[in-house]
């Protein structure tokens, strides 16, 4: 691998991403998580302008489904990630790409609890500022699709819990709070 942190100069007809250095990759690698936000949030909302937001929720809701069982396979394949307790699930949490979007803490109670928490969230920060009230939609149905989804991959007997989540009218310290329990 080279150590080039830009593509200024000529043009470079043996280019592959390679030749960046690890630091460059690293911001590409978040560029990358955040266009993945935007186009979530473009279509959802040409749906929606088009169709109504019933039909841009149903399609959400397929649409992610179908992508974080992909998104599983994929990376526990690629990083190796196996097992079926806790700590696996919050391993392959930490190894999503959206999650480079996130300020978030995982606090690891043992390997069979813990409890995952959002700092930071585009989505609702987006939706807050919307005043529409999809929140209530958005992250007491799709995000618990996504958290079940992934959760499930690796152990189906595993229990999500919402312990804090929006709409935020009594709590202000996060966006939003899961517990992950195997019993």
């Amino acid at each position: 691998m080279a150590d080039v942190s830009d593509y200024s100069g000529k043009y470079d007809p043996e280019f592959h991403h390679d030749k960046f250095s690890k630091e460059t990759l690293l911001k590409l690698l978040k560029t990358y998580s955040e266009y993945m936000f935007r186009i979530d949030a473009y279509w959802y909302l040409t749906v929606m302008g088009k169709w109504g937001n019933d039909e841009a929720f149903d399609c959400d809701m397929k649409v992610w489904e179908k992508g974080m069982r992909y998104e599983q396979k994929v990376i526990s394949s690629l990083l190796n990630i196996q097992g079926d307790d806790i700590a696996t699930v919050m391993k392959a949490i930490q190894a999503s790409p959206w999650m480079w979007s996130f300020e978030y803490e995982i606090d690891l109670k043992t390997d069979d609890h813990a409890v995952l928490t959002f700092h930071t969230c585009p989505t609702l920060f987006a939706i807050e500022r919307e005043g529409a009230g999809r929140e209530r939609l958005i992250c007491q149905e799709v995000e618990p699709l996504i958290l079940n989804t992934t959760a499930h991959h690796y152990n189906p007997l595993i229990k999500v819990r919402p312990l804090k989540v929006p709409p935020r009218k009594d709590y202000s310290d996060c966006c939003c709070q899961w517990e992950f329990k195997l019993d």
